[in-house]
């Protein structure tokens, strides 16, 4: 590995840029210290030209959000025939719009909520469905952008019509499950730890539960028995399968453990982009399985290709 020429793309112009950074100067010394040459590249609208002179043997990608994760730098890279990690074009299309990968996975047999996407403007007339129920952007992460409409609501949020809204005009309508937050990685073909996240002084797993310290604990393995801890590792590894993923991904659910019969999973979504802090998801899980940071990290640079 040594004097392998790594170009870390981070930051970018999406929502999620602050959590790029994050992501990619954590990585980036990290590669370092495992012995790659790295260049920092912080991801404007010149990066084709700026990838083109650095002419890096991979590409680690970094970015988070719209262009970093949608197959568009992917496409990039394609073109510019620089090895790259995580996904492909389709597959990071396909995980990015909620809509579509809703219907690979149950299409594959993998358990989701029943959801419609529909205007934004047509949620605050009425209620689209009995709540509680859940609205997301169709193409966004981090859970920018995601409100509970609880039980008791008469009204639905306004906030989701209004000028103030920039998260595109569809949105995901979701029925809320209720329960708990579990997340399962895959690196390759390896389904990783079960992790319960449980956010700490928030009602759910939103932006700052993710990303200001305090706002979640992590728990890992998950409590929970073997029979739903392995099903969960195997949705995660189906989900990955069916939408394409290469590399690493992390799958998210909700486990409702009062539901009849044992209890409800549900899949929520695929992330092709997860946090790659040392203290992020993924990098836990690969820690609980005996891989240091750089190790974990030095087997994405590896796995990098082209054609993904």
């Amino acid at each position: 590995m040594s004097g392998k020429h790594v170009a870390v793309l981070m930051g970018g112009f999406s929502s999620e840029r602050p959590v790029s950074l994050s992501s990619g100067n954590a990585c980036a010394d990290a590669l370092e210290a495992a012995g790659y040459r790295v260049t920092r590249v912080d991801a404007g609208h010149d990066v084709a030209a700026v990838l083109a002179e650095l002419r890096p043997d991979v590409a680690f990608n970094a970015l988070h959000g719209p262009f970093g994760e949608d197959g568009t730098i992917q496409g990039v890279l394609e073109y510019l025939q620089i090895p790259y990690t995580h996904s492909g074009v389709l597959a990071s299309a396909l995980a990015m719009d909620k809509e579509q990968a809703k219907i690979v996975a149950r299409a594959a047999g993998i358990p989701v909520a029943e959801a419609r996407v529909m205007s934004r403007h047509d949620v605050v007339a009425a209620h689209p469905m009995a709540p509680p129920y859940v609205v997301k952007p169709v193409r966004e992460g981090s859970s920018f952008g995601v409100v509970i409409v609880k039980e008791d609501q008469s009204h639905p949020p306004q906030v989701i019509g209004s000028g103030e809204w920039r998260y595109g005009d569809r949105v995901m309508v979701e029925r809320y499950v209720a329960g708990r937050e579990l997340t399962c990685g895959v690196m390759g073909d390896r389904a990783l730890g079960v992790t319960e996240i449980i956010p700490q002084g928030h009602a759910f797993y939103d932006y700052d539960s993710k990303y200001v310290k305090g706002g979640s604990r992590h728990e890992i393995p998950a409590r929970l028995s073997p029979d739903i801890y392995q099903n969960v590792q195997k949705l995660a590894l189906m989900a990955h399968q069916a939408i394409g993923c290469r590399g690493v991904s992390r799958s998210d659910f909700r486990f409702d453990d009062q539901a009849p019969g044992g209890g409800e999973l549900i899949w929520l979504e695929v992330n092709t982009q997860p946090g790659m802090t040392p203290t992020s998801l993924v990098p836990e899980m690969a820690a609980h399985a005996g891989l240091g940071f750089g190790e974990f990290l030095s087997w994405m640079v590896e796995d990098a290709s082209c054609l993904r």
